[in-house]
């Protein structure tokens, strides 16, 4: 069996970008995974929440930012105008072409460690594949969250908000959405343009607003007051955004208090608007109950209970169907393609049930590397956002060649000789924006 020097499982942001720098580095590097699967699958009319400037995938010279893709487009990527998701996604797809190897789009169903020290890696019909190391960048979707009330009742009565590629099929009929997120408040606007009658319930008492993102130039008292990070304005996001590793030091019970609660549900500025059309909006509500209702048992009702401590009664709805967009829960169980003694092995960060990894994104299994939302626990917000895919991509690669014990190779990324390295989209490839 021939090995390579690394094999990536998942070929979104994370997983194409610690590509660019692996084939750069002259490792040989394989990809596996459906290209941009999650964004691919997000519903017509969805738009980017981060800064387009904050959005980069990351690649070693810097050649393929979204602006040098938004340039073979002519469109201008600006700062507070938001793209839409499928724009993003035609990104993730260039990215590949120009600056990754070529991606196997088969699915791996399983990870085993090998006595030698190596991994064995076998895709869905069967092919085992050797690989001296492993990255892990699984995305999103292993990790769906619904509440447990719920969870009976799916797929038909209830689903998760990514499980929707399209809105439309609910046009005329009653959908109940769950949550205060940005997912949960874009999915009920969507829904209600495209015709349905859309109702939102959160827990939360109120819901919370992004504001209009300040000028990228300004005065240097404003500048200090509230410095731009790529996961918005402020000191505290200075942390999350510019020092992960000043994060990963922290306390385990404070890094699980903060990855709780920082950044946490709000919409888009840009939403507001649009989300005042949602006719029922019901703030400090928990659903308590669900169960099929009707006379052939194809609507749900949900009992909903006060969360805010007003002594509201207990109230009943009947829907539809119920869409919890209740987020995402990195925990080391979801992770299917690892045997379950090689997943009860590895470090935690606290109680919180996601993997420990080290400075350079090392699991406390030798070999196996981890990226993206598994390792926000330990590295931080950054990690929920592409954002943190270019901090993660050049750490991860060096542990990498430390494990293989490589000599660093510095190699140009394919393509990267036919554009000026330090000019690329009409900006420094030296500024460091979301990748």
């Amino acid at each position: 069996m021939h090995d390579n020097d690394l094999l990536i499982v998942g070929a979104g942001p994370y997983g194409l970008s610690v590509a660019a720098h692996a084939a750069a580095r002259g490792l040989q590097v394989r990809v596996h995974g459906r290209l941009m699967s999650s964004w691919r699958d997000m519903p017509p009319g969805m738009l980017l929440k981060s800064e387009p400037w904050a959005s980069d995938l990351s690649d070693p010279s810097g050649a393929y930012r979204l602006t040098a893709y938004a340039a073979t487009r002519g469109v201008r990527a600006e700062h507070g105008v938001p793209l839409p998701v499928g724009f993003f996604t035609a990104y993730g797809e260039w990215f590949a072409r120009h600056a990754v190897p070529a991606v196997d789009p088969r699915t791996v169903t399983a990870v085993r460690p090998r006595p030698d020290g190596g991994f064995a890696v076998t895709t869905e019909d069967g092919e085992v594949t050797g690989a001296r190391t492993v990255a892990l960048a699984l995305g999103v979707m292993p990790f769906t969250d619904v509440p447990a009330v719920l969870r009976p009742l799916m797929p038909h009565l209830a689903t998760h908000s990514s499980d929707h590629a399209d809105l439309t099929a609910f046009a005329g009929r009653d959908v109940t959405v769950l949550g205060a997120g940005q997912a949960a408040l874009e999915t009920a606007a969507l829904l209600t343009e495209f015709g349905a009658h859309a109702r939102v319930v959160a827990r939360s008492g109120q819901l919370v607003w992004n504001t209009v993102p300040p000028s990228l130039r300004r005065g240097p008292w404003e500048t200090a007051l509230a410095p731009h990070t790529g996961l918005g304005c402020g000191w505290r996001n200075v942390l999350y955004a510019r020092t992960p590793g000043v994060f990963r030091r922290l306390p385990d019970t404070t890094r699980e208090r903060l990855f709780d609660t920082a950044l946490g549900p709000a919409g888009a500025w840009w939403l507001r608007p649009r989300f005042d059309a949602v006719p029922d909006v019901r703030l400090g509500r928990a659903v308590v109950a669900a169960a099929p209702a009707g006379p052939r048992g194809d609507r749900v009702r949900l009992t909903l209970a006060d969360t805010c401590g007003q002594g509201a009664p207990t109230t009943e709805v009947v829907t539809d169907h119920v869409i919890a967009a209740t987020g995402f829960a990195p925990r080391l169980d979801r992770v299917d393609v690892l045997p379950e003694d090689v997943r009860a092995a590895l470090r935690t960060v606290g109680a919180s049930g996601a993997p420990e990894v080290s400075r350079r994104f090392e699991s406390s299994h030798p070999g196996l590397f981890l990226a993206g939302l598994l390792t926000a626990p330990s590295y931080g917000p950054a990690m929920r956002f592409v954002y943190g895919a270019a901090y993660t991509a050049e750490r991860l690669v060096r542990g990498v060649e430390r494990r293989l014990g490589a000599a660093r190779r510095p190699v140009a990324v394919p393509g990267a000789r036919t554009r000026p390295a330090d000019t690329i989209g009409g900006r420094p490839t030296g500024a460091r924006g979301r990748g």
